[in-house]
């Protein structure tokens, strides 16, 4: 899941457009053999959390379907520059109303027509309190949008079958480039008749389609061959997709050095100190825009009110994310300064309070004291994450950190699966801190903080609320110079450090490998491939 005015510097995107798999991207060796344009690539990925409706998709698992089987109307290229896709022009003179013209002719990949409506209808599904969806606040700055009651977006209007108009209710010159983002997707018509049987085997106007009724096999995979409807900029050049759903990421790996995998986009921990020797040049290790945190509700017991601001504090200066980094993940991960990334224009590692995100035990023991002072410490402190992710190393490391300066019991809380994990998090069932993290919908630091962290936002898992960040926000947002929103989301971020309702830990690089008769495979500014121009032979 995952554009210009607040994007990606020129410098960084130089440097990750040099930084593309060597050997295997667009500019590497040539293939060996004539590429078969019917090949069906095959790639690792997780159980979706919930149907695969756009507007409810937030997670990687689901996100790496819904990108590939719907189009917006606007894609990001490797480097997260826009690109115009169904949209034929996005024009404003305010940056408050904006026109948006698609292109005429397009439908669906089971031919019903693709309309101006098609938006419409899939946003106003997607915003309606009613309909719950996970990502319904990212239709807030649209007018009519509420957290209150069944509101319709008053600021759409239809114009005509290649036309409507979106009013913002303040100005947002970034607009166009979060248009992207999978929320704003569309739906074909028969969709809203039976939304629950639509997200079981849904009907895009991507470069791929679902291959069949019964092409999404739960907890093993799911089968995508080419939409030959689509005619945008991203049609594929190989026959198709299958996504796999591996219980852990070194069963992945292996697939992969047996020859039986054909793109891996995430390295297991315990192969970091092999997996160069392994794969030479069918390696990648580059930035991407991932951050890695612990979230600690407040609702937990001890993390409410002071002593949760002063334990937050303590724990997060409890963990050696130097040592960390270094010894379980052999330098592919760096400490985090901040709550976004550092390929992201903006980003900054000098913001005030970020001392709380560097490891020191006399600092932690004395926060802990005081903590305790307000109330003993009693319990033990956990860190759920999901075991097939790959987490288990670091956590266990982190935890142990923890014990070993604070003198508590903490250790790691696995569940089964990444969607089992989303579940209980979601539903606020979970009982412990959890593993966290935001990998970006679109490049800017927006993105990385609204989320998370806004009141009442779709993936703000902690429950935080700050009004005078939520302000800064809104401020930021709104600004039309890049330097001004920038400062204003620093600021933003200075609240965060104060209050950490989630510890900050790493930015991670995408680390993968590709198989050996696979060729094109270059990894976006997000660290997800670009499938559509893989080619296998």
């Amino acid at each position: 899941m995952n554009i210009t005015k607040l994007g990606i510097t020129a410098v960084t995107l130089a440097a990750i457009g040099a930084l593309t798999l060597s050997g295997c991207a667009g500019g590497g060796a040539a293939p060996a053999s004539t590429p078969n344009p019917g090949a069906i690539i095959s790639t690792n990925g997780s159980e979706p959390q919930n149907p695969l409706i756009p507007t409810t998709t937030t997670e990687t698992g689901g996100g790496k379907i819904v990108n590939s089987i719907f189009a917006g109307l606007v894609y990001y290229d490797a480097k997260g520059a826009t690109v115009n896709d169904v949209a034929d022009a996005i024009t404003t003179d305010d940056n408050t109303t904006y026109t948006i013209k698609i292109k005429p002719g397009l439908t669906f990949s089971d031919g019903q027509s693709l309309t101006s409506s098609s938006f419409v209808d899939a946003w106003q599904y997607g915003a309606l309190l009613s309909n719950a969806q996970l990502g319904s606040s990212f239709f807030s700055d649209i007018a009519g949008y509420s957290v209150e009651k069944d509101s319709p977006l008053t600021g759409l209007t239809v114009v005509d079958d290649t036309t409507f108009t979106v009013a913002l209710t303040a100005p947002l010159a970034d607009f166009p480039e979060r248009l992207g983002y999978a929320a704003f997707y569309p739906l074909p018509a028969s969709a809203f008749a039976d939304m629950a049987s639509f997200g079981e085997s849904p009907i895009g106007n991507g470069p791929y389609m679902l291959d069949g009724a019964k092409a999404w096999k739960h907890n093993e995979k799911i089968d995508l061959v080419v939409n030959p409807a689509y005619d945008g900029g991203r049609k594929p050049k190989n026959g198709g997709l299958s996504i796999r759903f591996y219980a852990n990421e070194g069963a992945a790996y292996s697939d992969l050095l047996a020859n039986n995998l054909d793109v891996l986009d995430s390295i297991p921990d315990s192969a970091y100190g092999t997996y160069q020797s392994d794969l030479g040049d069918r390696v990648v290790n580059q930035p991407a825009a991932i951050f890695q945190a612990v979230t600690i509700p407040e609702r937990l017991p001890h993390f409410s009110g002071e002593e949760g601001t002063l334990r937050r504090r303590a724990l997060s200066m409890a963990i050696n994310r130097e040592e960390i980094t270094k010894v379980i993940f052999s330098g592919t991960r760096t400490p985090a300064s901040d709550f976004t990334s550092p390929v992201v224009d903006g980003w900054s590692d000098t913001l005030k309070g970020a001392d709380v995100l560097e490891f020191n035990a006399k600092a932690a023991k004395k926060l802990w004291a005081q903590a305790d002072a307000i109330s003993p410490w009693t319990g033990t402190f956990q860190i759920a994450y999901n075991a097939d992710g790959g987490h288990q190393g670091w956590v266990d490391a982190a935890s142990n950190s923890i014990k070993n300066t604070l003198g508590i019991d903490a250790s790691g809380a696995p569940t089964p699966t990444f969607a089992q994990a989303r579940t209980a998090i979601a539903d606020r069932s979970i009982q412990t801190a959890f593993r966290s993290g935001w990998q970006a919908d679109y490049p800017s630091l927006y993105n990385f903080l609204q989320p998370s962290y806004a009141t009442k936002a779709g993936s703000n898992d902690g429950e935080y609320s700050n009004p005078e960040f939520d302000a800064l926000l809104a401020k930021g947002s709104a600004e039309s110079d890049l330097t001004a929103a920038n400062g204003d989301f620093q600021k933003a971020q200075e609240i965060l450090l104060q209050d950490l309702p989630a510890i900050p830990l790493w930015y991670a690089n995408v680390t993968g490998g590709v198989g050996l008769d696979v060729h094109g495979v270059v990894f976006g500014w997000d660290s997800v491939p670009l499938f559509n121009e893989i080619t296998k032979g």
